[in-house]
């Protein structure tokens, strides 16, 4: 079971304009790892622009990376109509969603906050699509 103080799992897979990416590539960087049910769906959209309108102050701190079932296609064309900046990663057979406890009827929407070398820091296990945002900001601010 993963709780603060727990190594991040590795993994790898596919973002939407076909990049393969470990989460180690991103260690010397906070990182921002939230895990969501569907592409252009309301809840989803919502967090996903949420995150896209606060983008500049999240990433001063911290590298975006979103991960859902859905194809690398349904990925691109989410980030194309939304005009979303981000990382989405594709994990059609829900192998990084199982590691990270996010696996139900439907993926659920969880964050985790993981340090400069992989420790989780942070465990978001409820996430309010509206407010994720401002609360991953006021969380990053608080760690500096």
């Amino acid at each position: 079971m993963l709780s603060v103080g727990s190594k991040a799992p590795e993994f790898t897979a596919y973002d939407q304009d076909g990049n393969s990416h470990s989460l180690s590539e991103f260690f010397g960087k906070l990182i921002v790892l939230y895990f969501y049910p569907k592409d252009d769906t309301p809840g989803c959209t919502m967090e996903a622009c949420s995150i896209r309108d606060n983008f500049a102050k999240l990433t001063e701190k911290a590298s975006i990376l979103g991960v859902s079932s859905d194809s690398t296609l349904s990925h691109k064309q989410f980030a194309i109509k939304y005009n979303l900046p981000f990382i989405l990663l594709s994990d059609p057979q829900k192998e990084i969603i199982k590691m990270y406890e996010a696996d139900g009827l439907f993926t659920k929407r969880i964050t985790y906050l993981i340090d400069k070398n992989g420790i989780i820091i942070k465990i978001y296990p409820q996430v309010n699509p509206s407010s994720h945002a401002s609360e991953l900001i006021n969380d990053l601010n608080n760690l500096s």
